[in-house]
């Protein structure tokens, strides 16, 4: 198990704490994680979501890189189908020339939560051939080889990533480009990753394939405790499997005792899809992963109601994963 381990924070709300607060508790989330060790933390781009305080992912790298020192910190991701590629460019030129090679930026494709963010951001699809073709403008502005030249120039780029959800391990593939698997994809069979690795053409900036896996990881004195940790996110999810809307993090009391099967369904789906436990069972699980999937790095994306439990967590796995 000897590979980088990093850490994706979506700026999780909280019931009873300002949205405000969902921000500032990402940067310090990540200077606990350079403490401990991490290679990199991640930040993400969900526009009008109750549940989450960040949409400005350029704005967030740049909170989270001037308070830290060493870690790498970029976007898991940018979503292009609402942005310009020249602007993507120009942003993340600029975090490169202010903190130097540790600016990462993911790129996805995902669109607006719901109909009404879809219509306030103006985009209502994100058809794969134009996802390639922004992803060629992209790296073509960062690199200095567009139609104009995206300013600071001269600007080592950062490197890019590619969300590998629906076609995404295939376009990371054909463009020579690292890929991030996360959500039920972590789950698929091992022939996925391994037609991602087989297909794969290098590119200057990337000679050979690299998958980062990323999924919710809790640790804790038991798998029970553990399992407490990963509550509050599946209840979320059940909500708004619910009532349409995903909402703040509660804390374990506010998960009712008696759920709908539904409700039920979704939690347990939501838990069985994390690794959680002990170190011992928490690393046999990141073992058997990283063995089906070929994993070149791991990346958790857990989250919960306790944020001093989730600096604990954090503090444990990446202790346990440099004893391994």
């Amino acid at each position: 198990m000897n590979l980088p381990l990093s850490l994706l924070d979506r700026s999780r709300t909280r019931t009873g704490h300002p949205d405000a607060q969902s921000l500032t508790q990402t940067v310090s989330r990540a200077q606990h994680a350079e403490a401990a060790g991490y290679h990199r933390l991640w930040v993400a781009e969900h526009h009008a979501v109750p549940g989450i305080g960040s949409g400005a992912p350029a704005l967030m790298v740049q909170a989270v890189a001037q308070a830290t020192s060493r870690i790498r910190v970029g976007s898991g991701g940018v979503m292009l189908p609402n942005h310009r590629p020249l602007l993507v460019a120009e942003q993340f030129a600029m975090l490169a020339a202010l903190h130097g090679d540790r600016i990462d930026l993911g790129v996805g494709r995902s669109l607006g939560f719901t109909e009404p963010v879809r219509e306030a951001l103006g985009t209502h699809e994100a058809p794969v051939e134009r996802f390639v073709a922004d992803i060629g403008a992209l790296r073509d502005f960062l690199t200095g080889a567009g139609p104009v030249t995206a300013r600071p120039a001269g600007v080592t780029p950062p490197p890019l990533f590619v969300l590998g959800t629906g076609a995404g391990l295939d376009i990371a593939a054909r463009l020579g480009l690292p890929a991030v698997v996360g959500g039920p994809a972590v789950w698929a069979g091992p022939e996925a990753f391994d037609a991602y690795r087989e297909s794969f053409r290098p590119s200057p900036a990337q000679p050979e394939p690299y998958l980062v896996v990323s999924l919710d990881v809790f640790v804790a004195d038991s798998a029970r405790q553990a399992r407490e940790l990963a509550l509050p996110e599946a209840w979320a999810m059940a909500v708004s499997r619910r009532d349409g809307a995903f909402p703040p993090l509660g804390p374990r009391a506010d998960v009712p005792e008696q759920l709908s099967d539904r409700e039920r369904t979704t939690v347990e789906r939501a838990v069985g899809a994390s690794i959680h436990g002990t170190e011992d069972e928490v690393m046999a699980g990141l073992t058997a992963l990283v063995r089906r999937t070929g994993a070149d790095e791991i990346m958790s994306t857990a989250s919960t109601f306790d944020v001093e439990a989730m600096y604990e967590s954090d503090r444990r796995l990446a202790a346990a994963v440099r004893a391994a």
